[in-house]
């Protein structure tokens, strides 16, 4: 019997595991609900009979529950802070070890959801028709669904999903299986894989989708479809190519795009068959696309191999930074592109850890989550850090032996569910062959403890900076005040060295002056471009400058975009020089924001405090 590792779940989930779930839903736009039933199939995992079943659950409205299609004794009780309400369900006669109960439960999400957003007609681009999303991670399915919302626990899914307009889920749609009933049509979607609750999702709105590749297609709303399938179709195949060298073939069936409206928060979500994009990747010029490279290769790292719990969250992203550079670098056919992409996730990786602070829990590797709501302690730490683990590590014993390395772990931890421990023995177990033997003091001079446990940042490597020295140039000659720049400085660049550049801008010392931020923005584009990524960079420099002319476009980005990787830097940069008008802009945007991203500027705002105080 497991015990319990993961402390953001108030289920029992070393005694039951959900090994079957069918989510029966209608999406009902009028009422912004989600109604109808699940039923889990668990398995008991005790030698002596379990005689109660418990399940998290956040803000849901349950109406009965049926055990073996029987009626059920249970109970909602009171709330646990973030991890919600814990649903009690008595077995009377107990289960022994390795037999199925089912459980239906009939219920309906509330206006308190915190996975779901709802989206007027007015604010889909062509106001045509209502829109419904859902965001999982990190522990928002129990406020869809009463489950073992954690990633130690997986489940095979049977979609069947009621609308009036077209829906997509994290599974394969079912061939011929839509059917028109009372007006509605049924859509139907099987995952025979495996998957945590958290990439439990459904998207429903006024969709169109067109082919990007040989398994995959682009979803989004009619009037983005031609574009964005223009920016995907040329690189789709050749990232899904990369990866499969790397690790080993796709086990997913089809890779698919949903582009979502511009308030989902964040770059891209990995839910299986059907990743979900933020807009801000179709950007007419193909520079934003690395978020699907990423995407991709969470199908490896995080949905096929899967942290335990958000406390070792750094085995999904740092593994998928990884595997996001080799596969850029492949792309490209130039090593330089894996260090140029590592350069500017250090950038990121030090913002974050000066943000927290370096001695802050929250800038650990492995974090403890007792007590804690995971999406507070989302940031770029175990992306970035946990990159340079894997690439220390790489480094370590030669990139020849880590590439014989990759398989081996993601085929012995396919469909399972892992801690960090577990990650050091696998490494440890497999370079302990004679094969490895002059490894062998190399490897037992790896400071595990210190690596999971250390604040701050972790040891800075060499890196390429052929692809940067370019615009660690220029961005010098921009210190002289009486430097001219021509449109021609960066016309032939990558939209990443244009980053780049902005970034050096940023963390100069001395800030530029309103006049010379004024420049930067007109004479390359910034303050007109279509590419979040730029736009946002040069307003962080316009605001560090205090060019009071900028403000207005930053409040009008900010009512444009919903991806917190935008959104919550600009709050706070914006709050610096005119609180006023952080405020209001907020209060403008408030009902635009994902549930989560409107929580967490509440807090960098500091209106979270008021509101509890």
């Amino acid at each position: 019997m497991a015990p319990v590792r993961d402390p953001n779940t108030l289920s029992n989930y070393d005694q039951w595991r959900t090994k079957h779930t069918t989510a029966n839903f209608t999406v009902d736009f009028n009422a912004k609900r989600l109604r109808g039933s699940v039923v889990l199939e668990l398995e008991s995992q005790t030698e002596k009979a379990s005689n109660e079943i418990v399940l998290d659950s956040s803000h849901l409205d349950i109406s009965s529950i049926r055990l073996n299609s029987a009626p059920s004794q249970w109970e909602v009780k009171a709330r646990s802070g973030p991890n919600g309400s814990p649903v009690y369900i008595s077995v009377p006669h107990g289960a022994a070890k390795g037999e199925v109960v089912k459980l239906e439960i009939e219920l309906a999400t509330t206006d308190r959801c915190t996975a779901l957003q709802w989206l007027t007609p007015a604010q889909t681009s062509n106001k045509k028709a209502p829109f419904m999303f859902s965001q999982c991670q990190a522990i928002h399915a129990r406020s869809i669904f009463p489950c073992q919302d954690t990633p130690d626990v997986k489940s095979t899914y049977d979609f069947i999903i009621r609308s009036p307009h077209v829906v997509v889920a994290s599974g394969v749609p079912v061939p011929d299986a839509t059917e028109d009933v009372d007006g509605d049509k049924v859509y139907k979607f099987q995952q025979k894989v495996p998957i945590p609750s958290y990439l439990f999702a459904l998207a429903s709105g006024d969709i169109a989708s067109a082919p990007i590749g040989r398994c995959s297609s682009v979803a989004t709303g009619p009037n983005e479809l031609k574009a964005s399938q223009w920016e995907l179709q040329d690189d789709m195949d050749k990232f899904l190519d990369a990866a499969e060298k790397l690790v080993f073939p796709y086990q997913w069936g089809e890779y698919n795009v949903l582009v979502l409206p511009p308030s989902f928060p964040y770059g891209g979500m990995e839910n299986p068959i059907f990743t979900f994009a933020t807009p801000t990747i179709i950007s007419g010029d193909r520079q934003n696309i690395d978020v699907i490279a990423h995407e991709l290769s969470h199908s490896w790292s995080g949905n096929l191999v899967t942290s335990c719990s958000w406390e070792h969250f750094w085995l999904n992203e740092g593994w998928t930074m990884y595997l996001e550079r080799r596969i850029l670098a492949s792309i490209h056919k130039n090593d330089a592109y894996f260090d140029f992409s590592a350069i500017i996730g250090w950038k990121h990786l030090e913002e974050a850890i000066e943000e927290f602070g370096k001695d802050h829990e929250f800038t650990k590797l492995c974090i403890s989550h007792k007590n804690i709501d995971p999406d507070d302690a989302f940031s770029t730490v175990p992306y970035e850090k946990g990159f340079h683990f894997i690439y220390y590590l790489e480094r370590l014993v030669g990139r020849e032996n880590f590439d014989k390395f990759i398989p081996h772990y993601f085929g012995k931890w396919a469909n399972k569910s892992l801690d960090s421990y577990e990650f050091k023995d696998t490494f440890l177990e497999f370079f302990s062959t004679p094969e490895y033997a002059s490894l062998k003091e190399k490897i037992a001079g790896i400071d595990w403890e210190g690596r999971f446990y250390n604040t701050g940042l972790p040891p800075k490597p060499e890196f390429d900076t052929s692809l940067v020295d370019v615009c660690f140039q220029l961005a010098n000659q921009w210190k002289q005040k009486d430097f001219s720049p021509k449109p021609s400085d960066t016309s032939s660049w990558t939209g990443n060295q244009v980053l780049v550049f902005l970034n050096v801008i940023q963390n100069f010392e001395e800030p530029l002056t309103v006049e010379q931020s004024q420049t930067l923005g007109q004479v390359y584009g910034l303050a007109d471009s279509k590419n979040a990524e730029l736009k946002s960079a040069y307003y962080q420099i316009a605001m560090r400058a205090k060019d009071a002319s900028s403000y207005p476009g930053v409040a009008a980005l900010l009512g444009e975009v919903g991806r917190m990787k935008f959104v919550r830097p600009l709050y706070r940069s914006l709050n610096k020089v005119d609180r006023d008008l952080a405020l209001k802009t907020f209060e403008k945007n408030r009902d635009f924001y994902h549930p989560i991203c409107r929580q967490l500027v509440e807090k960098d705002l500091g209106l979270a405090e008021a509101k509890s105080a």
